[in-house]
């Protein structure tokens, strides 16, 4: 179980959003690299970057940022936002971003991100963002008529290293994970699910370390490590104790 720190991007800043909303972005910091640093310092191992531009552009924008995050921290980072064709991929992975994060572009071209996965085994991740059951697109503007389990599917054998599923209905707004809908989705594929969207507190890390999420592979935590209702040494705690029992 690998607790991830998110670092989503706009304008070159970090934000978080409320609902995926680009009017609705809090700045938390004005320098990527340094809050990259702040996480690394705090013992976390793997970084979760959103090129929110990116997402709405359909390709990479806030790519300086991304760069100077690299070089400011040694940790495994993987990347979502604008990530729709191979030459993007190959370009990310080349630079040292340890995998990618393709969310579009799995609903709108599932061939293209089985040609990835087979490129890059075990470094392309499948982002599903979904809205009352069903996946959306176009960074969160549109939603599609297909769920995620649908998509999620058709990824089983690819060599997909992971899915990663957010609930729109509570991202940015801290009211705790949607744990059922993620475990039900982790139950019906062999595939590691992470699970994303709302992570509010304690209690959160709490019940991913329960008995019944045990087939989850990781969790994402935004706004509650920024507005400081989690405690970064006492959730890392918790989870190296989970591991070790």
């Amino acid at each position: 179980m690998i607790l991830f720190p998110a670092i989503d991007l706009k304008n070159g800043q970090c934000v978080r959003l409320e609902q995926g909303d680009m009017a609705r972005a809090t700045v938390f910091n004005l320098d990527p690299a340094a809050q990259a640093r702040s996480f690394a310092a705090q013992g976390f191992e793997y970084l979760h970057v959103v090129d929110l531009d990116g997402a709405f552009a359909g390709k990479p924008v806030n790519a300086q940022a991304v760069e100077a995050m690299l070089k400011a921290v040694a940790l495994p980072v993987q990347l979502g936002g604008g990530i729709r064709d191979m030459a993007t991929v190959e370009g990310w992975l080349g630079k040292g971003i340890a995998r990618v994060i393709i969310g579009t572009a799995a609903v709108r071209d599932p061939a293209f991100v089985k040609e990835a996965a087979k490129a890059f085994p075990g470094r392309v991740a499948v982002g599903l963002d979904a809205r009352d059951g069903k996946v959306a697109v176009e960074g969160w503007a549109e939603t599609s008529q297909v769920t995620a389990l649908e998509i999620a599917q058709r990824f089983e054998d690819a060599g997909v290293a992971a899915i990663i599923f957010t609930d729109i209905a509570r991202d940015g707004l801290l009211k705790g994970l949607n744990l059922d809908a993620t475990i039900a989705l982790a139950e019906h594929i062999s595939l590691p699910v992470i699970a994303s969207g709302g992570l509010a507190s304690m209690t959160d890390i709490e019940a991913l370390v329960a008995p019944k999420a045990h087939r989850l592979a990781g969790a994402i935590a935004g706004r509650a490590l920024y507005d400081g209702r989690v405690d970064p040494a006492a959730a890392l705690a918790l989870l190296a104790n989970a591991r070790a029992a």
